[in-house]
């Protein structure tokens, strides 16, 4: 019953978190909008989102090294820093930053839009699956 309902739930799980990444990229952009030769990143949210979803986070995990077999096996994830990508400039800047204002914002406006967005769907979903439980 329970992987039911985490395979009903994980799209929108790993959406959601990815959201959460990009909206940290995009804040690191417009918080060094004034660094000197700093680079704007960003990722393709549509290409991470179906490679998390067909292969799953754990194809990507590392396994910790325990010292005792007591010990609790652990998995960590890479840093997402490996899949950004540089985004290119429509003008360039004097002192070598890439990052525009306007287009980071815009970025910005439409991630947190589309988080909130999933968040609804999410909602209503559960809502869903609580009534069918329910009855």
């Amino acid at each position: 019953m329970i992987d039911k309902l985490d395979a009903a739930l994980r799209f929108n799980r790993e959406s959601l978190n990815l959201r959460v990444k990009r909206q940290e990229v995009l804040a690191a952009n417009i918080a060094n909008a004034d660094t000197p030769n700093y680079k704007a990143r960003d990722f393709d949210f549509a290409s991470q989102l179906s490679r998390i979803v067909d292969q799953g986070r754990s194809a990507h995990a590392v396994t910790l090294a325990t010292s005792s077999p007591r010990h609790v096996q652990g998995e960590a994830f890479p840093a997402p820093d490996s899949q950004l990508l540089f985004r290119m400039p429509s003008q360039s800047s004097i002192d070598g930053n890439t990052v525009e204002m306007d287009a980071e914002r815009v970025s910005f406006a439409d991630n947190a839009l589309r988080y909130e967005a999933q968040l609804t769907v999410i909602s209503a979903k559960i809502k869903s699956l609580l009534s069918a439980v329910q009855q």
